[in-house]
């Protein structure tokens, strides 16, 4: 295993903080908000945050595309996403496009949340703090409704190393 030495005197810059976080495997997430037009994307800043009471949070650019719309919902909805649902990240990632046509499977939620069909499991939640970090907010929610895939040997999607990495299941 080849370790690149940890210089001190070497600032963690863009590049760096880049370089060190690729190293960081995820799971990989649709996040949906209501709206008109609705708005989704792709993350993997998606994390649990405390069990009492139950709350998660994700990460999002102030200037993302979907930031008005999840600045102003009272409601969102988690999408862990399978291996086999690598498109479905590519297309919630890609910009310029209209994401729900593109994917098509979808439905209107709970606060006319759009819930993906297919996922490992889908959290919709509700909305309780916005909280300005750097150029990103964090997003506190609280789970309201979930439904998960029956099926326990199916694996999620995950990112490392810049790309979508799929998980080998052990017998």
């Amino acid at each position: 295993m080849t370790v690149t030495p940890l210089h001190q005197d070497r600032a963690v810059d863009a590049d760096l903080f880049r370089a060190l976080l690729r190293r960081h495997a995820a799971a990989v997430v649709v996040i949906t908000a209501p709206g008109a037009p609705p708005a989704g994307f792709t993350a993997t800043s998606f994390t649990s945050v405390s069990l009492d009471p139950p709350l998660v949070s994700f990460c999002l650019a102030r200037t993302a595309s979907a930031w008005p719309a999840v600045e102003s919902a009272a409601t969102i909805a988690v999408h862990v996403l399978t291996q086999e649902q690598e498109q479905v990240a590519r297309t919630f990632a890609t910009r310029g496009i209209d994401r729900f046509a593109a994917h098509g499977a979808w439905r209107p939620g709970p606060g006319g949340v759009p819930l993906l069909d297919g996922a490992l499991a889908t959290i919709v939640c509700r909305v309780t703090r916005r909280v300005e970090a750097g150029d990103h907010t964090i997003v506190l929610a609280a789970p309201e409704r979930g439904e998960h895939h029956a099926d326990t040997t199916v694996a999620p999607l995950v990112y490392h190393d810049g790309t979508y990495a799929h998980l080998r299941r052990s017998a």
